[in-house]
């Protein structure tokens, strides 16, 4: 029998990884009722932490030896160049690894240039193992259709230093252009929805729609009062924020989120929460500091909205809580439909606030009088090439679908970015949603 010593350096990792993964279901199934939010909170986030890095590992030891390792036997191996390339690929595997170590230790009113540092080497090795993987696969099916299997040669020498080549290249070009693309600010996206039995007197009632802004190591106060200002010069009747505003408590980067005071929207501003919000492990001080703000919370409930020219002609307006708080079993929250539509009755429009398309899905399986949901979560997949996983893995992508006759989903591909401040094959949206009457 094979001892744990005598494993591949890969298949420990796989081992530490699935330890972690199990303390984690063990932490949420027994000690959830038994360690106050702050512990779990802090519990959580290095549990996953841990898992990132363990299954990175695998990843990383492939990076090596695939731009490091190959060229060791070659003429320029004992080279100061080279020496210096062993040291840039060390410090970017190191960097990779470290980002998910700043949601702990590097949060503050601004991005620190470390975390930035750490979240773009981050979304350069998502990339990067894409690459070597798809070239790799493609020699292997070139040799085994070619028959070469067996040979060794120049040339197959040649590709195997050709292989990590043009991953790198093909990554940094990539990263670049991420990089640049996410710097750029949200694009303004105007959307006309029709609503089933919209009081005509609430035609081209203007919703302003937020999702998934992720105030955390990346993103700092800076770039939320460029929304803030983006939002006001569209003078919305309504704003919404449908989740993941924050991954970090409160009382630490509340200096970051003092531009909403800034929101006035005459109807109101609104806020549900997404799943990061029960990562922070802190929701009742969020829901206290957005009311200071005079933004309103959505906790499974909602509000009349109504017309400024008739007090008779209203909607109903209504958020849930975002699916993952049943998950972590966090007290007094989860999504409870049923509780968040008392008194929403078929005979008004019903406009929904969930943060994930699947919540979406759930909802109108359960209730498909509602008129429309809107969403976020999926950020448009962010980078490449996350987005096939994304799209794969929730009902509603990114833009409108039209559910049935009379009902509509939208899916926002997010307003800033979680972590990696790149965006690839996907944009960074404020959306602008003008809503008719029939």
């Amino acid at each position: 029998m094979i001892s744990f010593k005598q494993l591949p350096i890969e298949a420990k990792a796989a081992v530490a990884a699935g330890v972690v993964f199990f303390s984690m279901m063990l932490s949420r199934s027994y000690l959830a009722e038994k360690l106050d939010f702050r512990m779990r909170h802090w519990l959580l986030r290095l549990q996953m932490a841990l898992f990132a890095n363990t299954l990175m590992l695998m990843g990383s030891l492939h990076v090596w030896r695939s731009t490091v390792t190959t060229f060791t036997r070659s003429s320029a191996a004992n080279s100061f160049c080279f020496m210096l390339w062993k040291i840039a690929v060390f410090m970017f595997l190191a960097l990779a690894h470290s980002s998910f170590f700043t949601l702990l230790f590097l949060v503050a009113e601004e991005p620190y240039f470390f975390s930035l540092a750490a979240y773009t080497c981050l979304g350069a090795y998502i990339i990067l193992i894409f690459f070597l993987f798809t070239l790799g696969s493609v020699e292997q099916a070139y040799k085994f259709l070619a028959g070469r299997g067996a040979k060794a040669g120049t040339g197959n020498k040649n590709r195997t230093a050709l292989k990590p080549v043009l991953a790198v290249l093909l990554t940094v070009v990539l990263t670049v252009v991420g990089l640049l693309n996410a710097s750029q600010p949200p694009t303004v996206n105007s959307v006309e929805i029709p609503v089933h039995k919209l009081p005509s007197t609430m035609n081209n009632l203007k919703v302003v729609l937020l999702s998934d802004i992720h105030l955390g190591p990346t993103v700092g106060k800076t770039k939320l009062a460029m929304i803030v200002r983006m939002v006001k010069a569209l003078k919305p009747d309504i704003t919404v924020i449908v989740g993941d505003l924050s991954d970090a408590e409160a009382k630490i980067i509340q200096p970051a989120v003092e531009p909403l005071g800034e929101l006035d929207s005459p109807l109101g501003t609104y806020f549900v929460t997404g799943n990061h919000e029960y990562y922070t492990s802190d929701v009742s001080n969020w829901f206290e500091l957005l009311k200071s703000f005079n933004i309103q919370p959505l906790h499974n409930e909602n509000v009349k909205i109504v017309s400024p020219k008739s007090t008779s002609d209203w909607f109903c307006l209504a958020g849930v809580d975002d699916i993952e708080a049943d998950v972590l079993r966090y007290s007094g929250h989860g999504m409870d439909l049923k509780k968040a539509l008392r008194g929403c009755s078929s005979e008004h429009a019903i406009v929904l606030l969930a943060h994930q398309p699947i919540a979406a899905k759930w909802a109108l399986q359960e209730r498909p009088d509602i008129n429309l949901i809107l969403s976020g979560h999926t950020h448009g997949g962010q980078i490449f090439p996350l987005n096939a996983g994304a799209y794969l893995l929730n009902p509603f992508f990114v833009g409108l679908y039209q559910v049935g006759q009379n009902t509509f989903v939208y899916v926002s591909p997010g307003t800033m970015y979680y972590g990696i401040p790149m965006r690839l094959g996907s944009r960074a949206e404020i959306t602008e949603i003008i809503l008719h009457s029939p």
